[in-house]
């Protein structure tokens, strides 16, 4: 556990991340003066199993006929994975494909559900770069120019709402650069609904599990299915195939009172059997932003919450490492109303909120 924490601390104080993990030999192929660097020749950071249909998907061949049909399509969208290099070009360029030509949704931009995001390593910080606009499904682009020939770390975040069929980072044939494998300790799992995955945020670096990675200098798994957070006894059997720093749970929002009864303590119970040592945390639902004036639906998330804490509340008093969250405040409700975009989803001040109500609870956790 101490050697654990200590790379952590060394990411955490600026030491960087990449400076513990490895560079990865890969060979481009030139165009025009253009190195392109295929991202599926090294490690994507995000993705819990190897065993994967396509090389940027989340789910396993092993579980893909297991899980409902809307995980296993859920799956194919890129939530939470990114790829690391270092390079000291003056300009970042991206060739890719999408698996679907769906490029963004009446309540959430293209820049989210379908962008690729750029993100720099700047005096210690990771610091926002470029967001690509997506037009088409088959694209090639400059993400970023003007870098200046300095030698940078970059991580360029995948869309959440869509899949990848294929992406190469391009840079000029003369410049330096080098494939960075994912951070180098165990990840944090998270599994959610729709909120986890990245509704509604308006590029993938802003999604919660993301920002709380960047601040903690730890990968996290996202694991968010959007309306499919219904904690079935296979997905905890999936879930547990993995060996994480710590296991988030956070399925309510996807789930009535009388599901949660049924279902909250036997998925945590499958988990439990197979990582008896795991911490995991539990968290409450958030209520709807618009709960303080529409009293039924605030009485549901009031039922949903006390089944959940029931859940809890026997599960703990049966287990050890196991932690609470609740919904108070969890997107700013002392403060106002204005963290959601439909009364539900976040937007980008709802995650950032949430990832501020998480951070020093994880960091508690585990002792960071």
């Amino acid at each position: 556990m101490r050697l654990f924490q200590t790379v952590l601390v060394l990411s955490f104080f600026g030491l960087s991340s990449f400076l513990s993990a490895g560079d990865v030999d890969v060979a481009p192929t030139v165009e025009e003066g253009i190195a392109w660097y295929n991202a599926a020749d090294w490690p994507t950071e995000g993705k819990g199993w190897a065993e994967t249909a396509r090389p940027f998907d989340r789910i396993p061949d092993a579980f893909a006929q297991r899980v409902t049909p809307s995980v296993r399509e859920l799956g194919k969208n890129t939530a939470g994975l990114l790829t690391r290099f270092r390079t000291d070009a003056d300009s970042i360029r991206v060739k890719y494909t999408l698996l679907s030509g769906n490029l963004a949704m009446h309540h959430m931009p293209a820049t989210g559900v379908s962008g690729f995001d750029l993100y720099a390593l700047e005096g210690g910080k990771w610091c926002w770069v470029a967001c690509t606009q997506p037009t088409s499904q088959q694209n090639a682009c400059e993400l970023a120019g003007g870098l200046g020939r300095e030698m940078r770390d970059y991580l360029i975040y995948f869309p959440l709402y869509n899949g990848v069929e294929a992406l190469s980072i391009g840079v000029a044939e003369d410049a330096e650069f080098h494939a960075v494998a994912p951070m180098p300790v165990k990840p944090i799992v998270y599994y959610g609904t729709s909120i986890t995955q990245g509704g509604c945020c308006s590029h993938p670096g802003n999604v919660y599990t993301s920002m709380l990675s960047r601040r903690l200098g730890v990968p996290f798994i996202n694991l968010g299915f959007s309306g499919s957070a219904r904690m079935e006894p296979e997905m905890a059997e999936m879930i547990a195939e993995l060996d994480p720093a710590l296991f988030v749970i956070d399925a309510v929002p996807n789930m009535d009172a009388p599901l949660i009864r049924e279902r909250a303590l036997p998925f945590l119970q499958i988990i439990r059997a197979a990582r008896p040592d795991t911490p995991i945390l539990i968290v409450d639902g958030r209520f709807y932003a618009d709960c303080h004036i529409k009293k039924g639906r605030a009485a549901q998330c009031r039922e949903q919450s006390e089944a959940l804490r029931g859940v809890y509340d026997a599960f703990s008093a049966e287990n050890d490492n196991v932690y609470w969250l609740g919904h108070e405040n969890l997107i700013g409700e002392d403060i106002d109303f204005d963290a959601t975009m439909d009364s539900s989803h976040l937007n980008d001040l709802g995650m950032f909120r949430q990832a501020d109500k998480l951070e020093p609870v994880i960091r508690e956790i585990l002792s960071l």
